[in-house]
């Protein structure tokens, strides 16, 4: 039995907001939309397994013997190690009342409209799930970008800004690629993104367990993310969102870039607005030889730092807790 929340359901008011004084469907403003191309950019990779994906990396190489005449060579072998990465599922029904629905001016219009809101809203939880994501805390979830990097490595591919507290925020770098960084989706699962099925009409139970019709729909995503070189992921973290110090600093993110694989080459530089208005304010200045901007897609203006695209993702958050 479906037992439905009359909390969270549409109601007649809502069905009058979506109608225009002359009685058509409203067009809806999304201004709830949010920035996040880290999941267009993320590739998808069908998973080995249903569950989980099994990689293997290799962890050192033989390095060989100098030898002289009559002197035989030490035995020597690389080694690897299996590293597992687990799926997760993210699903929402949406089942508005049928009569509701029929007494729109367009059924299909006002069905498809709040498919629109599920399937925004739901990219957005992949998003920061992408980033934030914490199996730790929350077993359902996959691992995120800033829980794999939660601790500093001055010389290493996590370094800090200095800043401190709880209102910092993060530049993240990563190298995509199937030998990389991607999304893993279950073996042998029909699709990969956000998969949406119209269930039809069906009959649902009120929280007192009443029957009534109502339309359903199926949203669901199944993905993990998957890191099989973890050099192709990098942080500058502890970056100050307000104030003239520890702000942003140029030279953090060379120096990171300088470390990933071919110093960065292929990468794409995900930050949130704060960090990118810094930026395209650092592009101002004639004497910046670090930043450019060219055309993109669309035509929409790119920013790139040392050639390397830079993105604005809205789930980057500006109350980031400092790492040490």
């Amino acid at each position: 039995m479906t037992t439905v929340n009359a909390f969270n359901r549409l109601t007649l008011l809502e069905l009058a907001k979506r109608r225009d004084p002359d009685g058509s469907s409203a067009v809806i403003a999304e201004v709830l939309h949010d920035d996040n191309p880290i999941i267009q950019d993320a590739p998808f990779v069908e998973a080995n397994q249903a569950t989980s994906h099994k990689m293997t990396r290799r962890l050192s190489l033989p390095t060989g013997t100098w030898r002289r005449i009559n002197q035989g060579v030490a035995a020597s072998a690389s080694q690897t190690i299996q590293v597992i990465e687990p799926l997760a599922m993210l699903e929402a029904y949406s089942t508005p009342d049928k009569a509701l629905v029929d007494m729109s001016p367009d059924p299909k219009a006002f069905r498809m409209s709040e498919a629109v809101a599920f399937i925004e809203g739901m990219s957005q939880t992949l998003a920061s799930t992408i980033f934030y994501g914490n199996s730790a805390a929350n077993p359902e979830q996959f691992d995120g970008l800033a829980p794999r990097m939660a601790s500093l490595d001055p010389d290493g591919l996590v370094v800090s800004a200095s800043g401190s507290g709880n209102d910092v925020t993060s530049i993240y770098i990563v190298q995509w690629g199937a030998n990389r960084v991607f999304l893993a989706y279950p073996k042998g699962h029909p699709a990969a993104g956000v998969e949406h099925r119209d269930l039809g009409e069906d009959t649902v139970h009120d929280a007192d367990g009443n029957p009534f019709q109502a339309y359903r729909d199926h949203f669901r995503i199944y993905c993990g993310l998957a890191v099989k070189d973890s050099r192709c992921i990098a942080r500058v973290a502890n970056i100050e969102t307000a104030g003239t110090s520890n702000i942003f600093d140029e030279d953090k993110l060379i120096a990171v870039l300088n470390r990933m694989p071919n110093s960065g080459a292929g990468a794409t530089i995900y930050v949130n607005g704060t960090i990118k208005t810094q930026m395209e304010i650092a592009l101002k200045d004639k004497a910046n030889v670090n930043f450019t901007t060219d055309n993109g897609l669309g035509g929409i203006p790119m920013l790139r730092f040392r050639g390397i695209a830079v993105k604005k993702c809205d789930a980057i958050l500006n109350t980031e807790t400092a790492i040490s």
